[in-house]
């Protein structure tokens, strides 16, 4: 894509948050293991902190909500996606909530998050 072909929503190295809101995400291995529900960004920086991962589930009934430090997370053209450098066998004991839950979002709670996904350890 050439710069003045590019959309208003995607730079080379920028992307609008809507645009990543529903794109897959996969293990280590490549199995897909989710997508991205939403964004949390801190607000006085404006850096996004948590990529909130969907997974399990059926027809969004079922499904489990995975804050992921944003930084655990890479993009992978090729897949078209972002790839967690875990085994996704270790995925069933990432801190987790559930769609009408509410988690806290305070220190402790990112803490628990980051040492989990060993950010920030």
């Amino acid at each position: 894509m050439t710069s003045d072909t590019m959309r208003t929503d995607e730079t080379r190295a920028l992307i609008s948050s809507s645009k990543v809101d529903d794109t897959n995400v996969y293990a280590s291995d490549g199995e897909k293991i989710g997508h991205i529900a939403h964004l949390m960004i801190a607000k006085k920086s404006g850096q996004v902190e948590y990529a909130v991962m969907s997974s399990g589930g059926f027809l969004g009934m079922g499904s489990e909500y995975r804050p992921v430090p944003w930084d655990a997370l890479s993009y992978d053209e090729g897949k078209d996606g972002y790839v967690l450098g875990m085994d996704k066998n270790r995925l069933p004991d990432a801190p987790s909530y559930e769609r009408n839950e509410n988690p806290s979002w305070d220190r402790d709670y990112g803490t628990r998050v980051n040492s989990y996904y060993g950010i920030g350890a």
